[in-house]
């Protein structure tokens, strides 16, 4: 455990060097802020430091397979932490773990665990702040890259679907979160 600052610190300049620069969402920025959101929500589950530990190392991991391709990178993540997590000292069943918290993250997102569950909800915490447009944003963007033609209409429709599809699963996200996405989505809804 005491290795995990220098694994940040080392994958985090990977992401920082590697990520394409069109991904304006699924930045270097996003899997910093993700990480931080995970933690905020386990201290409010109440996660102990072994669990912690491995939660940080899902969240720093959870998009380094867009380094490669934005198609299927849970898997090329899972992949990516199988092959190198030893090497840090993490064990088979702590990689499956971490490998969990990740798949637990594709959409539609089907966590299992509490840990997949603020894993999950850390990575769509978004949509229930008030950083809901500027982020949103930042995705529409990076789509508009696979999909010039996407228009702001299409988007939000896309965006009204995808939210009311989606639940909060932790307790912290249910209270805190569900209420302001429903403001959110209720004001998509109104522009129509």
């Amino acid at each position: 455990m005491e290795n995990y600052s220098k694994l940040y610190e080392q994958y985090m300049a990977k992401l920082k060097a590697e990520l394409p620069h069109f991904l304006t969402y699924h930045s270097w920025k996003h899997t910093e802020y993700v990480l931080g959101v995970a933690v905020n929500i386990a201290q409010h589950e109440g996660i102990g430091p072994h669990d912690m530990h491995l939660l940080k190392t899902a969240a720093l991991f959870h998009d380094i397979g867009f380094v490669k391709s934005h198609i299927e990178h849970e898997e090329r993540g899972v992949k990516y932490c199988q092959k190198i997590l030893p090497d840090w000292g993490y064990t088979d069943e702590q990689i499956s773990l971490i490998a969990g918290m990740i798949r637990a993250t594709k959409i539609p997102q089907q966590p299992h665990t509490l840990l997949e569950c603020i894993l999950a909800d850390a990575d769509l915490e978004y949509l229930g702040t008030n950083k809901f447009e500027q982020i949103g944003n930042l995705l529409y963007t990076e789509l508009t890259h696979y999909n010039p033609q996407l228009t702001r209409a299409e988007w939000n429709e896309i965006q009204i679907k995808f939210m009311q599809a989606h639940k909060y699963r932790t307790n912290y996200c249910i209270k805190n979160c569900k209420p302001v996405k429903l403001a959110h989505l209720a004001e998509l809804i109104a522009e129509r």
